[in-house]
């Protein structure tokens, strides 16, 4: 007998992930090819604001290279003094995590097959991801490498489907054409897109409406309000506030009082209300490059020339983006792994390798006293669309 939705439920919105068929119902068994791939929602053809997260991506296009890697513990990084780029969900299980460095998640995972990244391949599949994207709206405006935001509002005239259905029709292709998976997660604003894609990963799809959110995101660490990090939660957690239902529970004028403009944003989060647009222009808010020594560096000589070395990376990724920054930062991570940046701001936005250079060098020169250090990085931020007659003498071409 096919499962049933709850009763008081009939004529939900039901669709199958895996044949497209919508209906309206209470079986949750696809009635024209039987799967049980179906998502079931109350506004799943009303909804339209889209968060797309491709799983573990650099350790999927590996394992999807070498399918003899298919059910091994995956990471993607440095060497033992770099950090993790990505892990598969396998190493995932053992608690390695992103940006955990190296010699941890390897004492939690001994057995796991490290890859050194191939940053021009997922490069180029994430450019394909991306046009598919833009082949259902002009609306996307990309994240990272692996993730973005689409707004499906008016599509379903052109693509004779409701946005759910057309991005359920993306995640087949996508797999089907480059053997990779997204979660999708579908909601009234940004905020509830991205909490809803984190929803049911991997390969998930979710929807997530206004209405329901401030009981969804009740139980939820405040951690799930993006834009909280480490530093903040420990002030909230000092303050009594652990969860978004801690949040709720306040109101507005307290919470504008104890943290301003940020306590009101807070509480619009809480209760699932955001209203920043899907922005197409939004694409980059930084570029940068950085490295992790493989033993630490203290000479400022040394030090000087990996900072040149990265200052032509920046340069090189901010001219292939199409875009000057006005602040120059460095970024540094110590011994004991404290990290902390600096930053200057330019008379003029610059890609030039010189100028970023000339920028971070007396920067660098004040920290580089004696201190050991594991990381270097430098990069540009305000950024703008670069100007066409820039002329860089540290460029061969």
């Amino acid at each position: 007998m096919p499962e049933k939705i709850a009763s008081g439920t009939q004529n939900l919105p039901i669709a199958c992930r895996d044949c497209f068929h919508g209906w309206r119902g209470q079986t949750l068994r696809c009635p024209r090819c039987r799967s049980e791939r179906v998502v079931s929602h109350p506004r799943l053809f009303e909804l339209s604001i889209a968060h797309i997260d491709c799983d573990a991506f650099y350790a999927s296009i590996e394992k999807r290279d070498r399918p003899d890697l298919v059910a091994q513990p995956v990471i993607v990084g440095g060497g033992k003094r770099g950090v993790v780029s990505t892990c598969c969900y396998v190493a995932r299980t053992y608690g390695v995590r992103s940006a955990m460095p190296m010699f941890k998640a390897l004492k939690l995972c001994p057995h796991a097959v490290v890859i050194k990244g191939r940053m021009d391949l997922y490069v180029q599949e994430g450019r394909r991801i991306r046009e598919m994207m833009q082949a259902l709206t002009p609306l996307v405006e990309p994240v990272s490498i692996d993730e973005a935001y689409l707004d499906m509002s008016g599509t379903e005239a052109l693509h004779g489907a409701a946005p759910a259905m057309t991005l359920m029709m993306l995640q087949k292709k996508i797999e089907t054409d480059l053997g990779l998976t997204i979660s999708v997660g579908l909601a009234s604003n940004k905020f509830l897109a991205k909490t809803a894609s984190e929803a049911d990963k991997p390969r998930g799809f979710f929807a997530l409406s206004i209405d329901e959110a401030p009981a969804y995101l009740a139980d939820k660490s405040v951690r799930v309000i993006g834009g909280v990090g480490a530093q903040f939660e420990k002030k909230l957690n000092a303050d009594g506030i652990r969860t978004v239902g801690d949040i709720q529970k306040i109101d507005l004028k307290t919470m504008a009082r104890r943290y301003g403009e940020t306590g009101m944003w807070l509480h619009n989060c809480a209760f699932g209300r955001h209203d920043r647009k899907v922005d197409p222009s939004g694409e980059r808010k930084s570029v940068s490059s950085e490295t992790t020594f493989n033993e630490d560096v203290s000479d400022p000589r040394t030090l000087e020339d990996i900072l040149w070395r990265l200052s032509q990376r920046t340069a090189d990724r901010a001219k292939e983006s199409g875009v000057e920054g006005r602040v120059v930062t460095l970024k540094l991570k110590t011994h004991d792994f404290k990290s902390f940046t600096r930053r200057v701001s330019l008379n003029e936005p610059t890609q030039l390798a010189q100028a970023i250079f000339r920028a971070a060098k007396p920067m660098l020169a004040r920290e580089a006293a004696g201190q050991r250090y594991r990381l270097l990085g430098v990069g540009i931020s305000e950024l703008v669309d670069a100007r066409a007659d820039a002329l860089d003498l540290a460029d061969p071409q």
